[in-house]
């Protein structure tokens, strides 16, 4: 059997994530049901109320509760856990995936034979209004710009020296191989960068990082986000210093962060 008839068998899950009563969970929702490939779609939640019960009951989506410890990664992983299929992303509430997005992960992943994460390209959404171009999406494009090449997504040197220079992968938009990636995919460790830390670890098994270099979902960008949240009180700042020390020198990392911290700009509102 070869790359294209194994992964065309694979199943794939979005995952919800929701807390308390986000605006913006109902636009997620039907983005996820527009898409030109069926798919499966499921609702964790640690912050069980009326208003989730409801959109659950109303678009018939499963929904499972954490019972256990709360928190950013511990709500993703129980979400990567509670998706039963080989394939899951994680779908954050205040986002909205293109209608291409999962028969693009399945055209993709045929090509590889182990792939490990599948991620896009994305804009995102401030004020009402959608923005293609600002620094920091043009500064992540550019460090992207290695994996248009498939030979290149296979390169655990390569997508390392990617992330050395910072995280250009958006969250929400990754898909997971669940039988080529570890049970526990988030460290309970950063309170921003969870993300970079798993992609570091993740950048070292064999297999391949597969970047769509198409627009195929949105990021909303708003005061309650935990991201605008974490840069307010600078707290970001030190955690990329730390994510930095596990690529370089120390001297080297904390010149890089000096530089980095800049791109955190585009994120105020």
């Amino acid at each position: 059997m070869n790359n294209s008839d194994k992964n065309s068998q694979l199943t794939h899950t979005f995952a919800i994530c929701a807390y308390k009563e986000s605006e913006y969970l109902e636009t997620l929702i039907r983005s996820l049901f527009c898409q030109t490939k069926k798919t499966n779609i499921i609702l964790v939640t640690s912050t069980p109320n009326d208003y989730i019960s409801e959109l659950c009951e109303k678009y018939r989506i499963p929904m499972f509760v954490n019972e256990g410890e709360r928190g950013i990664t511990q709500d993703w992983n129980f979400a990567y856990k509670c998706a039963d299929s080989d394939m899951v992303t994680i779908a954050h509430q205040d986002d909205i995936y293109g209608k291409r997005y999962v028969e693009t992960l399945y055209k993709e992943a045929s090509k590889f034979k182990k792939p490990i994460i599948f991620f896009t390209d994305y804009l995102e959404k401030r004020n009402g209004e959608y923005v293609k171009n600002n620094l920091n999406l043009w500064i992540k494009r550019i460090m992207l710009f290695p994996f248009k090449s498939d030979r290149l997504k296979k390169s655990v040197f390569v997508r390392r020296r990617i992330l050395s220079f910072g995280s250009p992968i958006c969250c929400p938009s990754v898909t997971f191989f669940k039988n080529n990636c570890p049970e526990v995919i988030f460290e309970n460790h950063f309170r921003s960068d969870e993300d970079w830390e798993a992609w570091e670890k993740l950048s070292r098994l064999p297999g391949a990082f597969i970047y769509a270099d198409r627009i195929l979902m949105c990021h909303r960008i708003h005061e309650e986000s935990e991201t605008t949240k974490i840069i307010g009180d600078n707290k970001r700042s030190d955690e990329d210093y730390e994510m930095f020390k596990k690529f370089w020198p120390t001297p080297i990392a904390k010149g890089i962060n000096k530089i980095y911290s800049l791109s955190e700009k585009s994120n105020k509102l």
